[in-house]
């Protein structure tokens, strides 16, 4: 009897086992890993960038930003495009000036100054549907970083995971997770990363990026 016991308790553990596998494998596969249109890029060269203060490097010392720090990583020619205080709508507005350098992959971080000044989370991803448009038509792939949405709660967490697979581009969620309200990692403004917050961003990106260019 307690034989019997034992071997179905093993039974019921081995299965438990194997249904928390698979579901962490489909959680991986479905939630972070979405087709890249145009990845891996073919005879094209060199990343861009765009996007808000983030993308800048504010509060960062020179060369420290993430952006830098993964061209650095990576050994490939990265230009950073990104301007303090931009929305969704003003990278929409300035994304063919992105795109007149060719670039194979354009890393996108933009929506939390959208957050800030209330501007309808439609209009927000309808902004950045169209930005993602232009640049996968350019033949360009597609990293979108997500941003937080909220205070309390975030309200852009499924919308950009939804949007990343809609749209077919990579995707690294909210990068600024587990820095703001850390002081070791925010510069003192206590809203940018400082050095060690940018790292820390750029170790978050870099999987993803290796990934589309096949590196």
């Amino acid at each position: 009897m307690n034989q019997e016991w034992n071997r179905g308790k093993k039974i019921w553990l081995s299965a438990i086992v194997l249904f928390l596998s698979v579901a962490v494998l489909y959680f991986w596969f479905s939630n972070r890993h979405f087709e890249v249109i145009n990845a891996p890029p073919n005879g094209r060269e060199g990343i861009v960038a765009v996007g808000d203060s983030l993308v800048v490097g504010v509060g960062a010392s020179e060369g420290k930003d993430f952006i830098t720090l993964l061209s650095m990583t990576l050994n490939e020619p990265t230009l950073n495009f990104g301007r303090s205080g931009d929305t969704t709508g003003d990278v929409l507005q300035r994304i063919e000036t992105v795109l007149s350098k060719k670039p194979s992959v354009v890393i996108v971080l933009v929506g939390g100054n959208d957050y800030l000044k209330r501007i309808p989370k439609s209009q927000t991803f309808e902004n950045l549907g169209k930005i993602t448009r232009k640049i996968q038509n350019s033949g360009a792939a597609v990293l979108i970083l997500g941003v937080r949405g909220g205070l309390l709660s975030d309200s852009y967490e499924k919308d950009f995971e939804d949007f990343a697979r809609a749209y077919g581009t990579a995707y690294v969620p909210n990068v600024l997770d587990g820095i703001i309200g850390k002081s070791q990692y925010l510069s003192p403004d206590k809203i940018h990363p400082n050095d060690l917050g940018y790292e820390k961003i750029a170790r978050k990106v870099l999987p993803e990026l290796r990934r589309i260019l096949n590196k």
